[in-house]
Formats: structure tokens, sequence, C-alpha cells
């Protein structure tokens, strides 16, 4: 089958930041997203009562809200989107008693206890999935950036496929997973993947056989819309974006923003190799499956698989050398302060490490945990 793929404006970008709805006194999740998006729409009379607002969506779970960017030029003019948005939630959920937060899963609230949005594509979703499918309270980040030529997709999908563990490294952030510690840095990661056609992407060397294994996927019924195709990198070709989906949840809008612009750079910096007619190095899924297993077990301690040949290093100090090597392309991009915040992740921990050591000094309360999650959000503290 034939997929057209949209042109974009290389490197333009969009972010979408999943939220979880909480109650400002006990710190559990509720299920209030509908009650939220009416008080938006409320307050915003140029919609209509069943629109829904163009920044502000409606996810899987009755706990979750997202919010969505336009198309944005720099990492900046996303961050600033993304703080307009969410004070416009914030005008909704305050009066209502709701907290938000963000991080890959909710520290001690029941994943069997969390009630379904009423649209029939999820119902058919946890019809087909039942127990696995019921379990994803999980929430993440995902950072879309524009390609101006569909021959880019699949090389730089293969590219943005080297990174997987240092993203989940840097946004690891679900260590609990009702009211336990997993001993893991991400347990969303793994969680996820057990939805069909999610996880880690397949990757071909060309769009005619990304083509083909799409229309095998219709063929067979495993989808009904390409978009039920949940890689943790993925194409969009509605959008003309390549979609990173690594990401837990993000605590506050800085790391948004510095995991936003990681990405942008990387794909940037492949685009332009592309461009020049190089190759983007690939290494083999068996790497690539042991790297992201490595990550999400052990966050910014795994020490990865960097090339084919079997090199190894630590996760941490293969980002540094990156973050050097990418500080000429966020200059172009007009993102270095938010690529330096990277930085900040490895200096100051990554969610999954801030949310045991609060865990720790308030004997293993996690509503303790909550509490801090709450106020990052609120001030924005990395």
């Amino acid at each position: 089958m034939q997929i057209d793929f949209t042109s974009s404006e290389q490197s333009t970008l969009g972010v979408e930041w999943e939220l979880a709805l909480v109650d400002a006194t006990t710190g559990g999740l509720v299920p209030v997203a509908a009650q939220v998006l009416s008080a938006v729409n409320k307050a915003h009379p140029e919609l209509a009562a069943d629109e829904e607002h163009p920044h502000i969506k409606q996810e899987l779970l009755l706990n979750t809200i997202e919010l969505v960017t336009g198309i944005c030029h720099t990492v900046s003019e996303a961050k600033a989107d993304l703080a307009r948005t969410m004070a416009t939630l914030r005008e909704a959920t305050d009066p209502l008693g709701v907290e938000l937060l963000c991080a890959g899963s909710h520290p001690f609230s029941l994943t069997r206890e969390q009630a379904i949005t009423d649209k029939e594509r999820y119902a058919k979703l946890i019809d087909r999935t039942r127990w696995w499918g019921s379990q994803m309270v999980i929430y993440g980040v995902h950072v879309h950036v524009g390609l101006d030529n569909v021959n880019k997709a699949m090389p730089v999908l293969d590219g943005l496929v080297n990174y997987v563990p240092h993203f989940q490294a840097l946004s690891a952030s679900s260590p609990f997973w009702n009211g336990e510690d997993t001993g893991y840095a991400s347990q969303r990661s793994l969680m996820f993947q057990q939805l069909p056609t999610a996880g880690l992407p397949f990757q071909f060397a060309r769009w005619s056989e990304y083509e083909a294994y799409v229309q095998d996927m219709f063929t067979t019924g495993v989808i009904d819309a390409i978009s039920e195709i949940r890689w943790d990198i993925r194409p969009v070709p509605a959008l003309g974006t390549i979609e990173m989906r690594v990401c837990d949840g993000l605590s506050t809008l800085a790391e948004v923003g510095a995991i936003a612009a990681f990405t942008q750079c990387l794909v940037d910096d492949f685009s332009r190799t592309l461009d020049d007619g190089g190759t983007v190095a690939t290494m083999p899924p068996w790497h690539v499956q042991e790297n992201k297993w490595r990550a999400a077990r052990y966050g910014l301690d795994a020490i990865i698989i960097l090339d084919a040949a079997g090199k190894e290093r630590l996760v941490t100090d293969h980002l540094y050398d990156e973050l050097n090597r990418l500080e000429p392309v966020a200059r172009r991009l007009g993102c270095p302060d938010e690529l330096a915040d990277v930085e900040n992740i490895l200096r100051n921990g990554a969610g999954y490490q801030r949310q045991r050591a609060v865990a720790q000094a308030n004997g293993g309360d996690l509503h303790a945990v909550v509490d801090d999650l709450i106020q990052r959000l609120r001030s924005g503290a990395s």
C-alpha cells in the first residue's frame, strides 16, 4: 500500500505531555477528566460544547489529561506553549480540588481501580488486550520532529533507536507500581510494550518496506488505523514527523524541554548527515533490546552497548560526550540552554532516583512522593 508522508519543515517541533489528575487531599488518582474538560470549555466560549480544546486532550484513562503544543520552531517556543496551556488547565483543576503531576506511573494508586474513557476505540483496545490493557496506568512525553523528505524517515528512526537507553535512563520515573518498589527505574517502559504493536520498532531500510509492513497489519486485522502502531519511535505520515515515545513522564517543564532539545538535535544531526550523502549507523536488534532492558532496570547506572561490535559504556558517560558533540547543533537550532538542561538531570538525578530518595526520607511513605511530584510540577524545580 502507498502511505503518503507529509513533507514538514525540517526539525520543526511538537510536544505531547501526559499529566495525572490527583485528589489534592489524598494524592490518589481521580477519574475527573470529563469534568476538567467541561470546565475548560466553559471558560472558552469560542469552543463548541462538544469540541475539544486544541491543546488539552482526553486520553485512555479518566485520570489523565494530555497537553499538546502547536507546530514550533524552537524548544523555547514549545515550552512557552505548554506553560500557557498548563495555566489554562489549572484554571479548571484548581477549583475542583484537583492537582496535577507527571511521572511514568502513580506511586500507589491501584491500576485495577482506574476508569477508562468512554470512547469506542478505547473500549476496543481494552476488550482485545484484557488484563494487560487494564494495566496501562502510565504517563509519558512524546516529541515530534519534522522531516522534509520521506526517505529520511527510516534512517532517522534507525538513528534514534541507538539512543533508546539514553532517553529511557534520563526520563525513568516509574519505580513504584501499585504501592510497591519494583526494583526497576522504569516499570512503565516494560509494561507498555505488552500491548500489540507497542515496544521497540522494526527497522526497515526503505519506506516501501514500512508500507508493506503496514499493509500486512491491515490485512491480518492487527490494526484498523495506522495510529495503532504504538512503537517507542515511529513515523507519523499525516504530520510528516518522527515521534519519540520512549520517555517516561517528566515532572517539570525544564525536563520536558531538555528531552525535546536532545530529540530535536539528534534528528537534525541525522538529517544533515543524510543531506550530505552520509549514512546513519544501526545496531543489531538484540543489542537494542538489551539496551532498553538495561536502561529500564538500572536507569542512569546502566552500562549500554554502543555499536554492532559490542563496545559498552556507562550511559551517563556517553551522554556527556553526546551533549558536547551536539552543542553546535543546539546553537543552530536555538536550544543550547535546553540541551544543557540534560546535564541538570545527570547532576540532580532522574525521577526514579528522586522518588526513592523522598520515600526513604519519609519512612517509605509514598504519599510524600506524590506531594513532591505535585510541588515539582507547580514550582518547576528540577
